[in-house]
């Protein structure tokens, strides 16, 4: 029995998806038994004496005793520290099972990140509901928002009251996000 123990162990470890850092996971080996994973199947005919031990000829086909296989591998004879198919390590993976602290690619995501929402600079706009246009949803109402504007009769207020703007320095801090979008599509034109 120790000898059938060491050479499935053997033969599962040529499997990478059954080895984390050298050893084998028990709930991994079994969870792809169960499910009739077609590698795993592969990889057990290989074997002669596993092949017998575990798979049965029925009217000339091959059967996987998956039930026998499972039993066997939860014994704990089989890979008495083996508890669970993930590395014994606490932290935050991607998709791929790779940790983030290992991992060169991050993508930082937030609710409505397909969405643009519309402002407003006026004391009356404080009150409003905020207004999300979605991409998909509402295309033509983010064209609107993010087309190039014209600016006109702007005023320069200060102590001694509102003086039309005679120099051609334009303040962007009032309307940052109105600007943005004009001055940046002005750029690009007059650039190429």
């Amino acid at each position: 029995m120790q000898n059938l123990f060491n050479e499935l162990k053997t033969l599962l470890e040529k499997d990478n998806r059954l080895v984390i850092e050298g050893k084998l996971l028990k709930n991994k080996v079994i969870e792809l038994a169960l499910k009739l994973d077609s590698e795993l199947l592969k990889l057990l005919l290989k074997n002669e004496s596993i092949k017998k031990h575990f798979f049965q000829e029925v009217e000339g086909a091959l059967v996987f005793d998956k039930i026998k296989f499972q039993k066997f591998v939860s014994n704990k004879a089989f890979l008495p520290d083996s508890y669970t198919s993930f590395k014994n390590k606490i932290g935050l993976v991607t998709e791929n099972e790779e940790y983030l602290s290992e991992s060169k690619e991050v993508v930082l995501t937030w609710p409505y990140k397909d969405c643009v929402l519309e402002g407003g600079m006026e004391k009356e706009d404080e009150k409003r509901a905020e207004i999300f246009y979605n991409e998909i949803l509402a295309p033509d109402e983010i064209d609107r928002l993010l087309e190039p504007k014209v600016l006109t009769n702007f005023k320069r207020i200060d102590k001694d009251g509102e003086h039309k703007v005679k120099e051609k320095i334009i303040f962007l801090d009032f309307l940052r996000m109105v600007l943005r979008y004009s001055f940046c599509a002005f750029c690009r034109r007059g650039s190429s």
